[in-house]
């Protein structure tokens, strides 16, 4: 438990949860409450939300990592494992064209037990299920050696984490030399006119089909919120920078709602 504040928190010290400042101590914590609630509807949720336009940005994001036979994949937030599922399929097809077995593996790592959970419940009898791993861990702080993997992947996560700049240099720090990385994130849309009507389906639908749906309207709130509260795509690409990548560029979905951002190692 998080000890008592005896005075203000200096802004180092906070992180945004929502349009709430709290303690950065507790950030990791309301998070992960937030998709204990959602687990179980998660994904008919975001289908709901995003019309299932959010099935066609994921695929874009698999087409532009270009899965290969023998690849590792680390997918961060990787919550019930689609993006992983979706890598390894298209890493088989490569495989079939050249004769050989799939053999491609994945890593699907998130904060929240109950999502991975969700998860492997889903993909029991997937022809994948021997080849990915499901892992609990902070990406702040990721359990895994270094040069593990040839392609880092972090799904409508990065704005969950505390301290995204940490984060960053963990996934980095796992990439092989020339290896991608891939971040999917809603972000800015890209004229005054879209963001208006963006901003009055995210605010009032959402939150109430979460109400009606997932019976929370508090942790769509807080998502809608969240995504407010996420830079613009080229303050998120000085970022990654920041944190060591290269060639890194971004690519905007449905009118900047959604961004892909990619660096290699």
């Amino acid at each position: 438990m998080t000890q008592r504040q005896t005075s203000s928190p200096s802004p180092q010290d906070t992180a945004s949860f929502g349009f709430r400042d709290v303690p950065a101590s507790e950030k990791a914590g309301l998070v992960r409450d937030v998709f204990d609630k959602s687990a179980r509807r998660y994904d008919l949720m975001n289908d709901l939300m995003s019309l299932g336009v959010h099935r066609v940005w994921k695929d874009m994001v698999i087409t532009r990592a270009n899965p290969q036979p023998g690849q590792t994949l680390i997918d961060v937030a990787g919550g019930t494992g689609d993006l992983a599922r979706s890598f390894l399929t298209k890493a088989d097809r490569a495989a079939r064209r050249r004769g050989r077995v799939g053999d491609a593996r994945a890593i699907v790592l998130d904060i929240n037990e109950q999502m991975l959970r969700a998860g492997v419940k889903r993909g029991v009898s997937d022809t994948h299920s021997g080849r990915i791993d499901w892992v609990t861990g902070n990406a702040q702080y990721l359990p895994l050696p270094d040069r593990l993997a040839d392609c880092v992947t972090i799904s409508t996560g990065i704005r969950n984490v505390t301290d995204r700049s940490l984060a960053l240099r963990e996934m980095r720090r796992v990439l092989k030399p020339g290896g991608q990385f891939l971040c999917l994130e809603f972000t800015r849309p890209t004229s005054r006119a879209w963001e208006a009507l963006y901003d009055a389906w995210s605010f009032n639908v959402m939150p109430t089909l979460g109400e009606h749906v997932a019976k929370d309207r508090d942790s769509y709130q807080y998502l809608v919120e969240s995504i407010r509260r996420f830079p613009d795509q080229e303050s998120f690409a000085q970022e990654l920078r920041d944190a060591g990548f290269n060639r890194v560029s971004y690519t905007n979905f449905s009118g900047g709602i959604a961004a892909l951002h990619t660096g290699w190692a």
